[in-house]
């Protein structure tokens, strides 16, 4: 709760200023961030006061439109087809559901999947769903991206990396 401050005026004021002398006003928040682990407010998009827990975020959403490209899940089943026997070369992120540098990374794959539509194809494949293929590439680290041309295995970025990183690493493969 906000605490209460008097205002002092001096009795030579107008008497618009001088009306205020008797009012009391409440504080703002302080714009540091709270010492204690109580609960703070915080303002929704709609403009509704939320409490929000200690260590919580705020997320940004952008209304009316869908800004992630989902990319389609590969698995045990498809492997073979999907991913071993393209045409084109395929780029696998490999994640987990738990992972925060994997949902991190994911929107990036996703967009990369867009701008290389025809000349590159991209798959998600969960480790914990289908660790016989990972631990069969040598996953030790997710998220983990990996380039296959030709049924082999190419190259592999670790890590939720910057789109440059790979870009640079697509590059090497992609038709042109």
């Amino acid at each position: 709760m906000a605490s209460a401050l008097a205002i002092a005026v001096p009795a030579t004021c107008s008497p618009l200023v001088a009306s205020l002398r008797a009012r009391r006003f409440h504080a703002l928040p302080s714009t540091r961030a709270p010492r204690s682990p109580a609960l703070r407010a915080v303002t929704d998009l709609a403009g509704n006061r939320r409490g929000v827990g200690r260590g919580a975020s705020v997320v940004c959403a952008v209304q009316g439109q869908d800004t992630s490209i989902q990319v389609p899940d590969v698995t045990k089943g498809t492997w073979q087809s999907l991913v071993m026997e393209s045409e084109l070369p395929v780029l696998v992120e490999f994640w987990a559901s738990w992972c925060g540098p994997c949902k991190i990374i994911d929107p990036v794959v996703g967009k990369l999947s867009k701008e290389y539509e025809g000349k590159l194809k991209c798959y998600k494949l969960n480790t914990d769903e289908n660790p016989d293929i990972a631990s069969q590439y040598g996953v030790r680290s997710i998220p983990t991206m990996m380039i296959f041309k030709n049924g082999e295995k190419k190259d592999s970025v670790i890590g939720a990396v910057p789109e440059s990183t790979l870009i640079s690493c697509i590059e090497k493969f992609a038709e042109r």
